[in-house]
């Protein structure tokens, strides 16, 4: 299922995705590098694509023709880290 990364909405499958296309739930942007599913912060341009033109700002709106909506995130890398440390917290001091 794919979904906007802002909200967590699902968005319906056969949905056109524009420049202008918004979230129905949020009103956000819907063709955001966020939103792609080539997004990885950290790789180059934070795109596992090799493009040449680096956006700024990864929740805008952008025209990039690679973008394709990602499915549905579960959780973050970050979000699982610090989940693993605070059980290793806890574990440490038997809260």
């Amino acid at each position: 299922m794919k979904c906007c990364q802002h909200c967590g909405r699902p968005v319906p499958d056969g949905t056109i995705i524009g420049r202008t296309t918004v979230c129905e739930g949020c009103g956000r942007p819907l063709h955001t590098c966020v939103n792609c599913r080539f997004y990885e912060p950290g790789a180059y341009h934070d795109c596992r694509e090799a493009v040449e033109e680096l956006v700024e700002d990864k929740t805008r709106a952008n025209f990039c023709d690679l973008f394709i909506l990602s499915e549905c995130r579960t959780g973050t890398k970050r979000d699982a880290g610090k989940n693993d440390a605070r059980a290793k917290a806890e574990a440490l001091f038997n809260l």
